[in-house]
C-alpha cells in the first residue's frame, strides 16, 4: 500500500498505540527490584544468612512509627503496609502509640522527630554516619535487641522527612512494587515469603537538590481523565501523582496550568503537597507563586508593571501569603502574560526592579530574609537575552537554565566561574507546545539522547534543581522514569549503560521473561518517533522516489509484529486492559468503545 506521509504519520499513530502500551500491562513475574543498572538487591524470597524476615510462614513482620513524626512518613508507611499485602497477601499490624508484640519488627522513623530512631542512635545500635545531617538520604540496617521483647528490628531511618520516605519507597520497590502501579496498571508478583539482607542499605545522598516534572500541555487528555475520575484536576487526583513523584524519589512539581490554579482550585492540593513532602513550584512564566489562571480570576488592569505596579505587587503578595510556611520554590521575574515576550518597552533595569521588589515582598511576608526562601529565576526563550546582555539577580537565586524546547540545553554555566549560593538548574522538555511547532501524544524521547543532555548539565554542575515538562504523563513513563532515576545519582548511569537501565525498567514493569525484546521494542519505537517529531511530518518528509519511505513503515511494520507476538504469550487481563487505553490523549473510561481518533 502506497502511503503518503501524512498518511504513514496516522497509520504508525494508530497501529502503535496498542504495543507501545501493551508493555505497561504485562503480569511480573518476579520481584521488581531497581532500575539502575549495578544496584543493590537486597530483597529475596529465599532465606540467606542473617537475612530479616519480612513475610514468611502466613506471618509479617509489624510495622512501628512515632506518632510525633512527620504525617507524610505515617502515611507512606501505611502505603507500606499496603505493599506488602500487595505482594503476600497479608497485612502487617501498623502501631503508632506503643511497641506492637513479635520477635521481629519494622522500626520507621526520621531522626529529631523519632523518639524510636533517637533512641537507637544514643544506645549506639543504629549508626547514622552518611545520613545524620544529609539532605533525603536513607538507611535500611538490622538491628539487634532494639527494644524490650524484640530480638530484631529492620530499621527504616531518615536524615529528614523525605529521606524516611524515600527509605519506605524503596523497600517497596525492592519487593517488586512498581512505582508505577497505580498510573499503568503494573500488577505485583506475589510472594510466599520476603526477606531482607542483613547490613546497611542506602543510596547516599541525592546529587541534584531538587529532582520535578511539569504536567503541561494537559488538555485534552488529563484533563478530560481527571473530570471524569475525579470531577477535575484536584486534590484527589495530585495525591496520585505525589505518590508518583515520591516513589521514583523526585521531590518537586509544577502543577497543570491549563486552565488550572493549583492553589486556588482545590485548597486542599496544597495543603496535602506538603504533607506528603513535594515541593511545589509555578511554572517558568507564573511568578511568584501565583498561576496564569489565577491573575485572570483575581487580577485587575494589565499585565505590565510599568503601568500597573501596585495591583500586581499585591497580586504576588497575596501568592507569598498563600504560600506560608508550605515547602516551596519561588519563579521569579516576568514574562508577558501568556507565555509571551515582554513588550518591546522592557528593559533590564526593569527587570532587576521587578525582582528586587518581588525579593522585598517575601521577606515582608515570611518575616524572615528573601535568601532564606527557596528562589529560581528561568533563563526561558528571549529571558536568557536579557542574561546575556548583563541582567543579574541575587546570588542564592538559583539560575534555572532552559533547553531549546526540543532537547537541546542552549546555555550551561561556565567552568571555573565563581560559584553561586543558588547555584543552576535545568528546564527540559518531553513535550512542547508552542512556535514555531508543537510535539505531544507520542513519547518522541530517546534515552541516550537525554543522558548526553543532562549529562551535561551535571558535569557542568548544573545540579540545584532539575525539572522536565512531560505534557499529559502518561505516554511518558519509561524518560520519567530515567530522568529522576539519573537525576538521583549521574554517575551511577554511565553512557554504555542506558540499554542496561531500559531492560531493567521492562523487567520492573513487565517480569524478567519478556524484558530483552520488550526493553529493544521501547528503545527503537521513541527512536524512530525522534527522526522526524510526528507534528512535523509532511509531503517532503520521507522520498517516496527512492523508497524511503518503504523503509519506515518496514521499521514500524517488524516493531508491530515483534510486539503483537508478546501479546499474544500475556495473559487475557493484560489485552483486555489495551483497550481502555487506545489513546493516550482522550484517555477514554474502559467501558467506553466511542473513540474516533485515527
Amino acid at each position: 500500500m502506497l502511503l503518503k506521509p501524512i498518511q504513514l504519520y496516522l497509520y504508525m499513530r494508530r497501529k502503535w498505540q496498542l504495543p507501545m502500551l501493551l508493555a505497561l500491562l504485562a503480569t511480573l513475574p518476579t520481584l521488581a527490584g531497581p532500575t539502575v543498572p549495578g544496584a543493590e538487591v537486597y530483597v529475596s524470597s529465599q532465606k540467606g544468612k542473617g537475612g530479616f524476615t519480612l513475610a514468611a510462614g502466613g506471618k509479617t513482620a509489624a510495622l512501628y512509627a512515632s506518632n510525633s513524626d512527620w504525617p507524610g512518613v505515617l502515611r507512606a508507611a501505611k502505603d507500606l503496609q499496603t505493599d506488602i499485602n500487595r505482594v503476600t497477601k497479608l497485612t502487617p499490624t501498623f502501631t503508632t502509640d506503643k511497641a506492637p508484640a513479635g520477635k521481629e519488627v519494622v522500626l520507621i522513623g526520621t531522626l529529631g522527630k523519632s523518639p524510636l530512631i533517637d533512641g537507637l542512635v544514643k544506645a549506639k545500635k543504629l549508626d547514622v554516619a552518611g545520613v545524620a545531617g544529609k539532605w533525603e538520604t536513607f538507611v535500611l540496617q538490622v538491628v539487634e535487641k532494639p527494644m524490650p521483647g524484640v530480638d530484631r528490628a529492620l530499621v527504616i531511618a531518615g536524615s529528614d522527612k523525605r529521606g524516611t520516605i524515600f527509605g519506605i519507597y524503596d523497600l517497596s520497590q525492592q519487593i517488586g512494587v512498581s512505582p508505577w502501579h497505580w498510573w499503568a496498571d503494573v500488577p505485583t508478583p506475589q510472594q510466599q515469603a520476603l526477606y531482607v539482607a542483613p547490613g546497611r542499605h542506602t543510596q547516599g545522598e541525592p546529587k541534584v537538590k531538587y529532582r520535578g516534572i511539569f504536567l503541561n500541555d494537559e488538555a485534552p487528555a488529563l484533563s478530560g481523565w481527571a473530570k471524569e475520575k475525579f470531577g477535575g484536576i484536584n486534590s484527589k487526583m495530585y495525591v496520585h501523582v505525589f505518590e508518583l513523584i515520591l516513589r521514583l524519589k523526585g521531590n518537586y512539581l509544577w502543577p497543570a496550568m491549563w486552565g488550572n490554579a493549583f492553589n486556588d482550585d482545590d485548597k486542599q492540593s496544597p495543603v496535602l503537597a506538603d504533607e506528603y513532602g513535594v515541593v511545589m513550584g509555578t511554572s517558568h512564566h507564573e511568578p511568584m507563586v501565583r498561576s496564569q489562571q489565577e491573575w485572570k480570576r483575581f487580577g485587575s488592569g494589565p499585565w505590565n508593571y510599568q503601568t500597573n505596579e501596585k495591583i500586581l505587587q499585591d497580586f504576588w503578595r497575596q501568592g507569598i501569603k498563600n504560600m506560608g510556611t508550605k515547602e516551596s520554590i519561588v519563579t521569579m521575574g516576568m514574562r508577558g502574560d501568556g507565555d509571551e515576550p515582554m513588550s518591546e518597552g522592557s528593559n533590564i533595569a526593569l527587570l532587576e526592579k521587578i525582582v528586587a521588589d518581588q525579593r522585598r515582598i517575601i521577606a515582608e511576608e515570611t518575616g524572615k530574609p528573601a535568601e532564606q526562601t527557596p528562589q529560581l529565576w528561568a533563563l526561558y526563550k528571549e529571558v536568557q537575552d536579557y542574561y546575556d546582555k548583563g541582567m543579574r539577580v541575587p546570588d542564592d537565586v538559583t539560575l534555572l537554565l532552559c533547553d531549546d524546547n526540543w532537547g537541546n540545553i542552549r546555555k550551561l554555566p561556565k567552568q571555573g566561574e565563581k560559584p553561586r549560593s543558588g547555584g543552576y538548574g535545568i528546564y527540559y522538555h518531553f513535550d512542547y507546545v508552542g512556535g514555531p511547532r508543537n510535539y505531544k501524544w507520542l513519547n518522541t524521547n530517546p534515552l541516550p539522547r537525554i543522558w548526553e543532555q543532562m549529562h551535561l548539565a551535571h558535569e557542568y554542575g548544573a545540579n540545584q534543581i532539575w525539572i522536565v515538562n512531560v505534557g499529559d504523563l502518561k505516554p511518558m513513563e519509561l524518560p520519567i522514569s530515567f530522568f529522576l532515576d539519573y537525576a538521583w545519582n549521574p554517575d551511577k548511569i554511565k553512557a554504555d549503560q542506558v540499554a542496561a537501565y531500559t531492560q531493567r525498567w521492562a523487567s520492573q514493569q513487565f517480569g524478567e521473561k519478556h524484558a530483552t525484546d520488550i526493553a529493544d521494542i521501547l528503545a527503537k519505537y521513541a527512536k524512530y518517533n525522534a527522526r522526524r517529531k510526528p507534528e512535523l511530518l509532511d509531503a517532503n518528509t520521507y522520498s517516496l522516489a527512492t523508497g524511503e519511505w518503504a523503509t519506515v513503515v518496514s521499521d514500524y511494520q517488524r516493531l508491530l509484529e515483534r510486539a503483537e507476538a508478546i501479546n499474544q504469550k500475556l495473559p487475557p487481563p493484560s489485552a483486555t486492559l489495551i483497550i481502555s487505553w487506545c489513546c493516550t490523549r482522550c484517555r477514554l473510561a474502559p467501558t467506553s468503545m466511542s473513540c474516533t481518533t485515527p
